[in-house]
């Protein structure tokens, strides 16, 4: 399988076109992804024809689960596509299919600058798939967000669920993300009985009105050097929280995506999206 390596923001995808709709790619993905013995990736993203938009996307974590929604991945695919020739910038954008409905991007300017719209968020609790309801966890408060307590056994993390089409929880801090123990939080956070599909776990510290630094837990991977859902999901909660105006800088350990949201529509994105090399993996028997 020819493949190509790209990352935005330190966010690092293998990309493989394929129309092979029927096979089972969780097996191939965690042998790709492994950064010992494979090529070493947060995910592996196929890139595939849709009946729908221009193209479909589908993507499994290093752990070999599929995930609904991704925001590096869609501008790395829309990289790709134009790099490729499979679809051009301007015009009315570049519509992708994904498991959490289509999204549009748009390339502009010299540096083909990409914009991705990541939907609405969903702030409820069926939105978010949460046990909340069912006395797993406590409310905190229900507007203008929904904000709710995770008891970690020796820590109480009081969060912010928000749906991007996939599950998230944001904890703000007012101490620098660095200090923050995310590598024995975040497991726990990930698999907390709250969240029975599991959940994705940022901790981040507004700096100010326009700028806020983070670092994310993505469900099936670990922690991650950016997760475009997650500065999503972020810049959601801070604006509902009154922290920050329409748009803000989310400053992650591996580069900084700009996301803007009006309070009412879609969430958008933006960032870098690179290609790193190419390459074949082989795929004897399908392993």
């Amino acid at each position: 399988m020819r493949f190509t390596k790209m990352q935005g923001a330190g966010n690092d995808f293998m990309l493989i076109e394929t129309d092979d709709t029927q096979r089972d790619w969780s097996a191939p993905a965690v042998a790709i992804c492994d950064r010992h013995y494979g090529i070493g990736a947060d995910g592996l993203l196929l890139v595939m024809p849709s009946k729908v938009a221009d193209l479909r996307m589908r993507i499994f974590n290093a752990d070999g689960s599929e995930a609904d929604a991704c925001g590096n991945g869609l501008r790395c695919l829309v990289r790709y596509a134009i790099d490729a020739g499979l679809a051009k910038a301007g015009g009315r954008g570049i519509t992708i299919e994904t498991m959490a409905g289509i999204r549009r991007a748009t390339v502009s300017g010299e540096d083909k600058r990409i914009e991705v719209g990541m939907g609405k968020p969903e702030l409820g609790t069926r939105d978010i798939n949460t046990k909340i309801k069912l006395g797993e966890g406590r409310i905190i408060e229900m507007t203008p967000v929904l904000i709710c307590s995770v008891n970690t056994g020796d820590t109480e993390l009081i969060v912010n669920p928000v749906s991007m089409g996939n599950p998230h929880a944001v904890y703000f801090t007012r101490e620098p993300v660095s200090d923050f123990p995310l590598s024995r939080l975040g497991p726990l956070v990930e698999e907390h009985r709250l969240f029975p599909k599991k959940v994705n776990f940022e901790v981040a510290r507004v700096l100010d009105r326009q700028n806020i630094e983070a670092r994310v837990w993505e469900r099936g991977v670990g922690e991650t050097l950016a997760c475009g859902s997650g500065a999503c999901a972020i810049a959601v909660a801070a604006r509902q929280n009154g922290y920050i105006d329409n748009s803000v800088a989310i400053r992650l350990p591996g580069g900084t995506l700009e996301v803007k949201w009006d309070g009412k529509g879609e969430v958008l994105l933006s960032g870098p999206a690179e290609t790193v090399f190419f390459g074949e993996w082989p795929d004897d028997n399908h392993d």
